[in-house]
């Protein structure tokens, strides 16, 4: 089929990367909306709320395809670090990982016609200890820009990731065994490199 039936509710080239990984085929529509956390809203139900809403946000305007909303959170001491406003706030949200653990916090939704279905994965992460020279020079790569908790698990930042338990993919941004699932739960069939639907 030349037409891409999927879309992608997100700008992030990680998640792009973890699709096109597994074989399937999709094109790209950033959902524009309001990321704000509510006040006393729950780390995990704030990153579902968002996956939701940025999946409704596309499969409203195109409900024939099947849309793919995620949000991911980074939590530590119950804090929620999202991507850092500048290089200082990255430095800040760093200083805070180094040598801690914290949880990962990765919420994915999939919209196809009426149905939408949404999963949360979270997943511990321990960081080794790094000087403030290792946090300049990381920040001077630029990763930690526009990546929540200020760092990337498959580039640079693996240098500094101790160990994780629990989903790799969750802390790239998009849990695949999760995705997969959801999909499936919607009237689509994953078949290792591509997709095929089922009547309604």
């Amino acid at each position: 089929m030349s037409e891409c039936r999927v879309v992608l509710a997100s700008s992030s080239p990680r998640r792009r990367e973890l699709l096109t990984l597994i074989g399937i085929s999709h094109e790209v529509r950033p959902a524009n909306i309001d990321e704000t956390m509510r006040p006393r809203e729950a780390p995990r139900r704030h990153a579902e709320r968002l996956a939701r809403e940025k999946a409704t946000a596309i499969a409203t305007r195109d409900p024939d395809r099947i849309t793919i909303g995620a949000d991911t959170v980074v939590v530590i001491n119950r804090k929620v670090l999202g991507k850092p406003a500048d290089a200082a706030d990255a430095a800040r949200m760093l200083r805070m990982l180094s040598g801690r653990e914290h949880t990962v916090i990765t919420a994915v939704a999939v919209s196809r016609g009426k149905k939408l279905r949404s999963a949360v994965e979270e997943v511990r992460v321990k960081f080794r200890r790094i000087s403030e020279d290792e946090i300049d020079a990381y920040i001077a790569t630029g990763e930690p820009m526009d990546k929540a908790g200020a760092y990337g698990i498959q580039g640079y930042g693996a240098t500094i990731v101790e160990r994780i338990e629990g989903d790799y993919f969750a802390v790239m941004g998009l849990p695949l065994v999760r995705l997969v699932g959801l999909m499936k739960d919607v009237g689509v069939k994953y078949r290792f490199g591509g997709i095929s639907t089922s009547a309604d």
